[in-house]
């Protein structure tokens, strides 16, 4: 994240930059405060195990996931399985994107 009037959303879909995690994709599941989120994949890190991360060490990719976003505004938390399908759609569209 290197513009800072980029604000982090819930819902949004990051890659990490930085850690044992660099490369992989996640989905911000809580903003802590104005410098730390966290974040989850639904597969190897879990929403009750989420990541608490320096936002400098993600970058956004300034998609959010409506279906996410809703889940934990409605409810508070969102499953697994919704954060490994959202992850995947984004891989999937945009290898199919690339690949053209």
């Amino acid at each position: 994240m290197k513009d800072p009037e980029s604000i982090p959303q819930v819902g949004e879909l990051v890659r990490i930059l930085n850690g044992r995690d660099k490369g992989q994709f996640a989905c911000i599941i809580e903003i802590l405060d104005d410098r730390f989120v966290r974040i989850a994949d639904g597969d190897k890190r879990k929403v009750d195990r989420a990541k608490k991360k320096n936002i400098q060490h993600v970058e956004q990719l300034n998609i959010l996931v409506p279906e996410v976003k809703s889940s934990i505004v409605e409810t508070g938390r969102v499953t697994n399985a919704k954060l490994r399908f959202a992850i995947s759609t984004y891989i999937d569209d945009n290898l199919l994107k690339e690949g053209e």
